[in-house]
């Protein structure tokens, strides 16, 4: 009887592991997360793809020196964009929202041949490390914490991402001028909104649109008509077709930085292709992460040179 009992209560404590958030792939639960990895993994390998979970986010070659791992080498398969897809669905839709996912992957082919024209088609693109493989990312720089700079190519309605740089026949250095440069071609999309009494200007137009945080003097001087503004500006890109930034020129910093929370995180949950929740604070081309959720909770980073430039504009009181 008393073992019938203890049986049963294992049960239940196995059945409340699955309702528990999953780690990366909020806001699924475990539960949840594994059937979207099921169904991931069937439609991978539906598209000639070998792959297999990797056990964080992103499902990744299974083994080496066959035609579907090498394809796959190219561009790990992350499953949080598509975790946030999902998340709002009937459980009925998730199959063809998995496969209309999948169908925007580049073909093996696509993937294996590296385009001839590199100069012209290799970018650098920023990636949120945790939707990846950690041994794909453990050698690859950072842009800031939790976010990749990886070279990667436009393929279809996809980008080929090549964690390993030697695949493309060039070191990381020319990797990383020729991917710069073409960055710096991009033309943007900007749009000037007020929000909370303050201007936002939301950069958009593409895939590689939040990567031209790479290249942000460029986006000031051409697509804001900035050129190194004195106070510095607040800048968002929780997602890969998205930018957000407001240049502080006077009191209205405050209410930009708190529309700016509210903005960047719910974009960074609900838009495919997420990169940071965080607001940062851009000046002298050195970024400082402002916003912080790491205890589970919001708070700001104590940032001194944003301090400095809100005092200066009068959007808080100095200190005495």
């Amino acid at each position: 009887m008393n073992k019938h009992r203890n049986h049963r209560r294992r049960g239940r404590q196995t059945l409340g592991a699955d309702q528990h958030p999953h780690p990366q792939l909020r806001p699924l639960t475990v539960g949840q997360a594994a059937r979207l990895v099921r169904l991931a993994e069937a439609a991978a390998a539906k598209r000639g793809f070998a792959m297999r979970y990797d056990g964080v986010a992103a499902l990744v070659p299974v083994g080496t020196g066959d035609v579907s791992a090498d394809a796959a080498d190219g561009m790990t398969a992350g499953l949080g964009n598509l975790a946030l897809k999902v998340a709002n669905l009937p459980r009925q839709q998730w199959h063809a929202e998995v496969s209309d996912h999948f169908d925007q992957m580049p073909r093996p082919d696509e993937v294996i041949t590296v385009p001839d024209d590199l100069e012209n088609k290799l970018c650098l693109r920023l990636a949120r490390a945790a939707f990846h493989d950690p041994d794909m990312v453990r050698d690859t720089p950072e842009f800031v914490p939790g976010v990749v700079v990886v070279p990667a190519v436009y393929v279809g309605r996809a980008a080929a991402m090549y964690f390993d740089v030697d695949r493309l026949g060039l070191t990381r250095d020319q990797a990383t001028r020729i991917g710069l440069a073409n960055l710096r071609r991009i033309q943007d999309e900007v749009e000037t909104v007020q929000l909370a009494g303050a201007e936002l200007t939301v950069v958009g137009g593409g895939m590689f649109t939040a990567s031209r945080a790479l290249v942000f003097d460029t986006v000031l001087r051409e697509s804001l008509r900035v050129e190194d503004p004195a106070h510095g500006c607040l800048v968002a890109m929780p997602a890969r077709d998205q930018l957000v930034i407001h240049v502080l020129r006077d009191q209205t910093a405050l209410n930009a930085l708190a529309a700016m929370v509210s903005r960047t995180a719910e974009l960074f949950t609900t838009s495919p292709g997420a990169v940071s929740p965080h607001v940062y604070y851009v000046i002298d081309n050195e970024w400082h992460q402002v916003t912080d959720y790491t205890t589970g909770t919001f708070h700001l980073h104590e940032v001194p040179p944003l301090t400095e430039a809100l005092e200066q504009l009068d959007a808080i009181p100095k200190a005495a």
